[in-house]
């Protein structure tokens, strides 16, 4: 099994190698796909977090919520994705975690990647049997900067909004 980082809205390629195991015991690195997507039209958006100090494992990285960022989100991938062929089947199952509070990094990436995963594969969302991720304790001193080459690629919403079920992973 992969073992893969978190990503915020992950694009195809990183969706491919799942299931996975998500290495949270790793230092957390900024201006990574950790809390950062790329949409349609080189809208990029990022998930504010708490001062990160040094050699912080990502499982211990908070959101922060000093900033409307949930709302400026939720209109970026809107306006991007409003007019797609599946915008409007799949928007319900997505905004929640525009609505809420979700404390820590890893559990809003977990989230938005279990909706999407159980999208892709067109099962119920959030069927705790066919979860994609598990996690690794392993700290075996992953590096992931320049590792992967999703680093530039698009989030996985351009592709699902399009194609919807039809979208294809690997």
């Amino acid at each position: 099994m992969a073992v893969v980082p978190t990503t915020y809205l992950g694009p195809l390629s990183w969706f491919a190698q799942l299931p996975a195991e998500v290495e949270v015991n790793e230092s957390f690195e900024k201006q990574t796909y950790r809390n950062r997507c790329l949409l349609r039209n080189n809208i990029r958006l990022t998930v504010p977090v708490c001062k990160v100090e040094s050699k912080q494992l990502t499982r211990d990285i908070e959101i922060s919520y000093q900033q409307h960022w949930q709302h400026q989100h939720w209109m970026a991938i809107r306006s991007a994705y409003e007019h797609t062929p599946y915008f409007l089947y799949y928007e319900d199952y997505l905004r929640p975690f525009y609505e809420r509070e979700t404390k820590y990094l890893i559990d809003l990436n977990s989230g938005l990647t279990e909706v999407i995963w159980h999208l892709l594969h067109n099962t119920a969302p959030l069927n705790a049997n066919r979860s994609p991720l598990h996690y690794t304790q392993d700290w075996s001193s992953h590096t992931w900067t320049d590792a992967h080459p999703w680093q530039n690629e698009m989030s996985i919403l351009d592709t699902l909004f399009e194609k919807g079920p039809e979208t294809l992973i690997g």
